[in-house]
């Protein structure tokens, strides 16, 4: 199975690409569910029905036959009661000791962020659906996406520092003490959500790094999004995120008589052009007004070569940042960042113990120093060509001696 996320610039006519995207998919055979967070559900009226009789494979996801398509939508209010109040009634004698008295699901309205987990969730299930060939999704916009995305391994690593699996060393005494308490200890209870938020955690994560996911950005060629995928694309590079392709949205046709449509479609080729020598550019052609259905959609210019083959073409590879040994010549280790596109004003970074703090543009990561360069000290940075190359010196008090 291939799962395809589809994201872009706000307004750049993501939700129309993806519903395309989907629609070519299926004209090639591939058996396609289309995924949207969108509570105004537009991916179903583009879509129209689906081909053949759906299939449930599992909880709000179904699949169709070879040539289909299905729309399934993520209700983020209703997983937000559903796991609150799962999560009130593991911890209900926690809450009985302390006097609380659990809301209802009737009560319950999401907080934001909650549609951020709700998509995640559904993006694990719907990986993982048998019976299905192609999994698009309808991303939110590309800043929102990549913190999305971001998001999974960020809280387990917070899990990990305020919870960690070292602290349970008195875990075999607890069933005691809650037998003399009365209830389950807090501590106990509060580890085992812990290892199941980690767990399911994990699994999204997999998803989002997996070689069969990949990630389409949709843009309207012109300063404005040329701008915003920069600063999109510099937060992608920070995760380690592959980009697949770009779709270069709302192509106007060359040769116009008119100065202004002539003018604009040049504007529009050269910034596809620019976008084209770093990342593969689809162009996708203007239809002359805002398709309405799924007959507008197969009409979109260069629609066709939005669906993935069949077999799914591999995904980029997820890029490593490699240490180069210059202990040699220079005495220096170097940890290669790849950040194409940032500018030195940018960045930023802070070692902390084992870890380094990385700012990129609006986007911070923290990421775990490789094992060598724990044992030295940064000693300095420097950006060109799209590398942020930091330079450790050794320390002398814990490096290995050479004899």
């Amino acid at each position: 199975m291939h799962t395809l996320l589809i994201t872009g610039p706000g307004g750049a006519g993501r939700t129309t690409v993806a519903a395309a995207t989907a629609l070519a998919a299926a004209r090639t055979g591939q058996r396609v569910l289309l995924l949207s967070g969108d509570p105004g559900d537009p991916l179903a009226a583009l879509v129209g029905e689906p081909t053949g009789q759906p299939v449930q494979v599992a909880p709000g996801l179904t699949a169709v036959p070879a040539g289909g398509v299905l729309v399934a939508r993520v209700d983020s209010g209703e997983e937000f009661r559903e796991e609150l109040v799962a999560l009130q009634e593991r911890g209900s004698a926690l809450l009985g000791m302390v006097g609380a008295r659990p809301l209802g699901g009737e009560e319950l309205t999401e907080l934001p962020g909650a549609e951020q987990f709700a998509l995640l969730r559904a993006l694990r299930r719907a990986a993982g659906a048998p019976g299905v060939d192609l999994v698009v999704v309808d991303m939110p916009p590309l800043h929102q996406t990549v913190a999305t995305l971001a998001l999974p391994a960020q809280l387990r690593r917070y899990l990990a520092r305020l919870l960690p699996a070292e602290r349970q060393a008195a875990r075999a005494l607890r069933p005691v003490l809650a037998q003399l308490a009365g209830v389950p200890m807090p501590a106990q209870w509060l580890y085992e959500a812990a290892a199941r938020w980690d767990e399911e955690l994990a699994a999204v994560q997999a998803v989002v790094e997996a070689a069969g996911t990949s990630l389409r950005l949709v843009a309207e060629p012109g300063p404005g999004a040329d701008a915003a995928l920069r600063t999109g694309l510099l937060g992608l590079a920070l995760e380690q995120l592959p980009v697949g392709g770009i779709v270069a949205n709302r192509m106007v046709p060359q040769g116009s008589p008119d100065p202004w449509l002539a003018g604009l479609a040049a504007q529009q080729e050269k910034y596809a052009a620019q976008w084209a020598g770093d990342t593969p550019v689809l162009a996708l052609g203007h239809l002359g007004r805002d398709p309405l259905g799924p007959d507008d959609l197969t009409r979109l210019p260069g629609a066709e070569a939005l669906a993935p083959g069949v077999p799914a073409p591999a995904s980029p590879a997820r890029r490593a940042w490699p240490v180069e040994d210059r202990l040699a010549g220079d005495g220096v280790l170097v940890w290669v960042v790849a950040l194409p596109g940032a500018h030195k004003g940018d960045l930023d970074l802070v070692r902390r113990g084992d870890e380094l703090l990385l700012a990129a543009g609006p986007y911070r990561r923290i990421v775990p120093l490789p094992s060598a360069l724990r044992r030295c000290t940064v000693s300095g940075a420097a950006l060109a060509d799209g590398e942020l190359r930091i330079r450790f010196t050794p320390d002398p008090d814990l490096w290995p001696r050479r004899p």
